[in-house]
């Protein structure tokens, strides 16, 4: 009796919860794996891909071995679900790669340049005309770990400004503080969340 219960509490409790924890790691690998890819990261993505399939590998023979097993069909969707969260979530503290802002503000542009390069970053601005008349248009790239900062300088400066921000692949020169290097550690990127 002992043993019949044993064996239902790992074929309906324990197996799926550890296919679950396989998934919620596989995928979080494959979601990072993704965002690497996308800016370009040679050395880092196959890395993550091996292990992303190793896991894998694991987790479906698992599903293989109990096909007769909803629980196991539950814990492989469930996990895939949570992983790809979790990915994002992972991804976002890392904060890699640079962003373009393209900010439109009624404000003077040369005053936003200033203090936007008074607190370290690059900035230019143009004069333009919106629907309500004369704009300035100031664009930046940044290194993402800054992106709360930015944003709080460009809404403390005005909180009716408009912006619009877009990922970048690279960036060549600009003014990029040392600190803030693409060339520091990966895991020394993590910033704080929200």
């Amino acid at each position: 009796m002992t043993d019949f219960l044993d064996s239902n509490l790992y074929s309906y409790l324990v197996l799926p919860f550890l296919i679950f924890c396989a998934r919620i790691c596989d995928v979080t690998i494959g979601t990072l794996r993704i965002i690497f890819v996308s800016k370009g990261h040679k050395k880092v993505a196959p890395i993550l891909g091996f292990f992303e399939v190793f896991i894998w590998v694991i987790a479906i023979s698992q599903i293989m071995s109990n096909l007769n097993n909803f629980a196991c069909y539950f814990g492989y969707a469930a996990g895939f679900a949570t992983g790809n969260y979790i990915g994002m979530l992972v991804e976002e503290r890392i904060a890699v790669g640079k962003l373009f802002i393209r900010i439109i503000t009624s404000a003077d542009g040369t005053t936003l340049v200033k203090l936007l390069n008074s607190n370290g970053f690059g900035a230019t601005t143009v004069k333009a005309e919106g629907g309500r008349g004369g704009v300035n248009m100031v664009y930046s790239v940044i290194n993402r770990k800054r992106l709360d900062e930015i944003q709080k300088i460009l809404l403390d400066f005005d909180p009716k400004l408009f912006y619009t921000i877009e990922d970048v692949r690279k960036a060549n020169a600009g003014i990029f503080p040392e600190s803030f290097s693409s060339k520091i550690p990966l895991f020394s990127r993590w910033r704080r969340g929200k």
